[in-house]
């Protein structure tokens, strides 16, 4: 499925009005971590090309609004959160969390001019230390509870970056199954040969004999067989999802991530990998156990990618594709079918929505979304060990208290001393 160039930017533009904006407006995105937006706290965020400032107001609702104030067109993101809303620190204009405007101080007092003033806002809410916003036309469908955001008894982490490159580009590597052996196996290698760290340290690097993909409920299952396994191993039977549109679920039985990938603009992407590590059987996780934000480093103080981790090494591929891919010159092959298959859906689900239809994934039934349990693999790695050598040293590497986090998880550190 190579694409055209008008099929290239209809997958890629995520704007206002655009069929893929259309379609992603759709779903709930993740925008910040709750532990960002503190008492009375704004933060300006990007979201599928509009300026927006988030922002908590004294009651301790969540709000989400335009950026610029409609009076003289300053930011928002140094108003004043008052109690329902938040307060323009230029000439006290005032706005509800909803976007209408309740004060205009120095406008007569018996004006209505505010009762015709209001601004775009969007409805947000919390879940697993993150807060999501829904951008698209109301009612707004039920915020999927997938089961990492709600899990017991685990310790969490939230781990970002700003990817400088499109979307889809992002969401197409986690369709690659085989880049696995290569970005992740061979040349990791190179890079411990060059670093002079011994062969026992390299990763082992295991060649892709079969991959299949499924579609179900929830998006696409990615299923392969590499070398030494048969249809027996949990990486064929069981899998892990692509989660539509934009997450992927990984992990093994010590640790289970989700990375979500959401577009900022057409030339970048807000991308979080939430992790819950998972304590092995009578260690107790208190519910209010702080959650790690951490960002996962891009490039080094010479501007080059660091490469030495697996999620640096994504990043790195991610990126120097462009920022928006040019499909009209690639050249697939029988092991881009995965690639293939989502750019299919991606299309049949834009549709759907062109037609006034719900696409796959939004639920509006309530109970149902309450808990949504995610098929995947746990012994991925084939080892006993509550976290393997690729969890700990090369994904979560970055989090600031990951040996810390593997000591509890493991019963090694008292809770006491946390």
């Amino acid at each position: 499925m190579v694409l055209s160039a008008e099929n290239n930017n209809l997958l890629t533009s995520v704007g206002p009005e655009t069929p893929m904006g259309e379609l992603l407006r759709r779903y709930w995105h993740p925008i910040a971590a709750e532990s960002e937006i503190g008492e009375r706290a704004t933060k300006k965020v990007k979201i599928l090309g509009e300026d927006l400032v988030l922002f908590r107001n004294r009651n301790g609702a969540l709000g989400l609004v335009q950026e610029r104030c409609p009076h003289r067109g300053v930011s928002l993101e140094y108003g004043i959160p008052e109690d329902e809303g938040i307060r323009c620190q230029y000439h006290g204009w005032c706005f509800k969390n909803d976007g209408t405007c309740t004060e205009q101080p120095n406008e007569p007092e018996n004006s209505t001019f505010k009762d015709r003033i209001k601004i775009t806002s969007y409805e947000v809410q919390s879940l697993g230390g993150l807060v999501f916003a829904y951008m698209g036309p109301k009612p707004a469908p039920e915020l999927p509870k997938y089961d990492l955001f709600v899990e017991e008894n685990v310790i969490r982490t939230i781990g970002y970056q700003i990817i400088p490159c499109n979307w889809l580009q992002i969401m197409e590597n986690s369709m690659d199954p085989t880049h696995l052996e290569w970005l992740h196996g061979r040349y990791f290698q190179h890079i411990f040969e060059k670093e002079g760290r011994p062969a026992t340290e390299w990763p082992i690097s295991k060649h892709h004999v079969k991959i299949g993909f499924d579609e179900f409920e929830y998006g696409i299952i990615k299923r392969r067989i590499l070398e030494g396994q048969t249809e027996e191993s949990e990486d064929w039977r069981i899998g892990h999802p692509v989660v539509f549109p934009n997450m992927l679920r990984v992990g093994d039985g010590g640790a289970h991530s989700f990375q979500i990938r959401v577009p900022i603009d057409d030339k970048t992407t807000l991308h979080f990998w939430y992790t819950c590590f998972i304590p092995k059987d009578g260690v107790e996780i208190p519910k209010d156990y702080p959650i790690t934000l951490y960002e996962c480093p891009l490039k080094d103080d010479k501007g080059k990618f660091i490469t030495d981790y697996i999620d640096g090494q994504d990043m790195m591929a991610w990126v120097t594709q462009g920022e928006i891919a040019d499909r009209t010159t690639e050249k697939l092959g029988t092991s881009d079918k995965g690639i293939i298959m989502y750019r299919k859906m991606l299309m049949n689900e834009m549709k759907r929505v062109q037609d006034g239809e719900d696409p796959k994934c939004v639920i509006r039934d309530y109970e149902k979304a309450q808990f949504i349990a995610l098929p995947q693999e746990e012994n991925k790695y084939d080892e006993g060990e509550l976290l393997t050598g690729v969890a700990k040293d090369w994904n979560t590497r970055y989090a600031p208290n990951i040996d810390e986090i593997i000591d509890i998880c493991k019963g090694r550190k008292k809770l006491e001393k946390v």
